[in-house]
């Protein structure tokens, strides 16, 4: 009798474990980034599928999104973002009580060379993937399971050639007023990429500056993705008075990330720099951050880093490499002796999403020793406290140290998905002049902290039909400055100050090219504004600013 109900009890289980594990509930979540590695906030991402009721969700500063509580079945994904190339993901089998993780890459149209799905014998292998453009590889994980994930092995080689005319204007080495760039990457093995870009500068002198970088990097089947870079870098200066000394830099960079679960992500690296310029500088360059995802919609982010952001990624110049402008280091010089910047900020933020609308509050503190000021007009380096940069009217000098405690908070929302508008309100400290009217080699001795608030309007976005892709800014300071407000802002709020315009115009190109086109215009401080006047050392005006007027143009080409 026992054995009957034994049995009984033992039929019963067997019928019911299949609709118990039926009922378990999975989740998918993941990361958007650009090409680059950046974090792409504001991204819809489309689910729809087996028990799905066409969700969507938007990813939120640091580019990542979940969707909890998901019915096991297949699942069709689309990632969408203005100015990028959606992604899909088609057949994504969700297991009962299990989590899947997609690292996707948008890309722009520049590399809108696209493959189709490789498909084996069986269509319905849901763990096959391949490359949606060049250099878009996405990466499924299964926790419960990584052996799972086969992407197939892929050989894809890209490569940029730009041609820019125009300084950054933002001191010596910024550049020269003529240049060619190149890129040139290749995806080996699926999980790896190596790379190699450089840029060659040349003037009316003939004195050419460069800089040459080679990268490599790896995707791990954990998520984490290690990589190294070295960099080389040379500028020749044409003024006498430095003896025509060049400046030779060497950077060796190490970089990792990964995620722990669906709450937290890790980036942490390092730079390792040698230098010489009338004599022979070293510096060690540690950087890092820490994202706890609270909920879907709220982020908390500490970032520590030891320099100055850029606008690469923001202005799509992923597919050009960087200029010496951004390559650092910033130097400055006191009787004929090199002076490294070096600076550190840290940062705590709070960034939350309400529909369309971002909101990010942070408090940040900075100190900045040997700060590398900029000024414009005619100088040399007589005295040997002065570092002209002849291609763009500008030249460097020696301020004093600056120590900033600050808040910023931003505001951005998308007014359609052609179009955003952010909001961007920082209070803090500069270095400016405590009297006027002073004397260029004395300045040094009159310069000090002040309290200033910054206020910055910016839109950006693509126009639909020519696919120009434009960013205008103006940012606001209520009073003289020699350095921005919140200078390492790295926030979708940073713009340079003052008026700014930015355009990025596909070229049509003949069918039977293998490349993509595009024209790019770049304007800083178009009104020049914020020109604080000094006497020079012959008696003329020259100004000192926090930033100065700038034009570049030029076309760059990817086949």
């Amino acid at each position: 009798m026992k054995l009957r109900h034994l049995g009984s009890w033992a039929v019963i289980l067997a019928l019911a474990l299949p609709a118990w594990a039926g009922e378990r509930t999975g989740a998918i979540s993941g990361y958007v980034r650009n090409i680059s590695g950046t974090p792409q906030m504001g991204a819809v991402v489309e689910i729809a599928g087996s028990g799905a009721r066409n969700l969507v969700v938007f990813t939120d500063v640091a580019g990542f999104f979940s969707v909890p509580s998901l019915l096991p079945g297949l699942y069709f994904v689309k990632v969408s973002a203005p100015s990028f190339l959606s992604v899909e993901h088609e057949k994504v089998g969700l297991q009962p009580g299990t989590s899947i993780r997609l690292n996707i890459t948008l890309t722009t149209l520049l590399n809108a060379a696209r493959v189709g799905p490789l498909r084996g014998t069986a269509d319905d292998d849901d763990w096959k993937w391949t490359l949606r453009s060049v250099a878009n590889r996405p990466v499924l994980r299964v926790f419960d399971d990584p052996a799972a994930s086969m992407e197939q092995p892929q050989h894809d080689l890209k490569a940029t050639v730009s041609f820019l005319a125009g300084s950054t204007a933002s001191g010596y080495g910024s550049g020269s007023d003529m240049s060619t760039a190149f890129s040139v990457e290749r995806s080996v093995f699926s999980a790896d990429r190596v790379g190699v870009s450089g840029y060659v500068g040349y003037g009316d002198n003939l004195l050419p500056s460069a800089v040459l970088r080679a990268k490599y990097s790896h995707r791990l089947l954990d998520g984490s993705g290690p990589s190294v870079a070295l960099t080389m870098r040379r500028f020749a200066p044409s003024d006498p008075s430095l003896h025509y000394a060049a400046l030779q830099a060497l950077a060796l960079n190490t970089a990792d990330d990964f995620a722990i679960d669906d709450v937290l992500e890790l980036r942490f690296g390092s730079e390792l720099q040698t230098i010489q310029f009338f004599g022979h500088v070293n510096a060690f360059r540690p950087y890092g951050s820490v994202d706890l995802h609270a909920s879907p919609n709220t982020l908390v982010e500490y970032d520590y880093t030891t320099s100055l952001p850029n606008t690469r990624d923001e202005k799509g110049f992923d597919s050009s490499p960087a200029d010496l402008s951004e390559a650092d280091p910033r130097v400055s010089m006191v009787n004929f002796a090199t002076r490294l910047e070096r600076a550190h900020h840290q940062e705590l933020s709070l960034s939350r999403r309400i529909g369309k609308t971002n909101l990010q509050v942070a408090v940040y503190s900075d100190h900045v020793g040997n700060t590398a000021l900029i000024g414009t007009g005619e100088v040399t380096a007589a005295g040997g406290f002065l570092l002209p940069d002849v291609y763009s009217g500008t030249f460097t000098y020696a301020g004093d140290t600056l120590r900033e405690r600050g808040l910023r908070v931003v505001l951005e929302r998308k007014l359609s998905s052609d179009l955003t508008a952010t909001l961007d309100y920082a209070c803090g400290d500069v270095l400016d002049l405590s009297r006027p009217d002073v004397e260029l080699q004395d300045a040094s001795q009159w310069i000090t902290t002040q309290s200033r608030h910054a206020l910055a309007g910016k839109l950006s976005g693509t126009v639909p039909y020519t696919h120009t892709r434009w960013i205008a800014s103006y940012r606001w300071v209520n009073g003289e400055a020699l350095t921005p407000v919140d200078m390492f802002n790295a926030s979708p709020g940073q713009s340079d100050p003052f008026l700014n315009v930015f355009v990025r115009q596909p070229i049509p190109t003949m069918g039977f090219l293998p490349s993509h086109m595009e024209a790019i215009i770049d304007v800083r401080n178009l009104l020049a504004q914020g020109y604080v006047p000094v006497m020079g050392q012959d008696g003329q005006t020259v100004y000192l600013v926090q930033s100065a007027r700038a034009v570049r143009g030029g076309v760059s080409i990817t086949f």
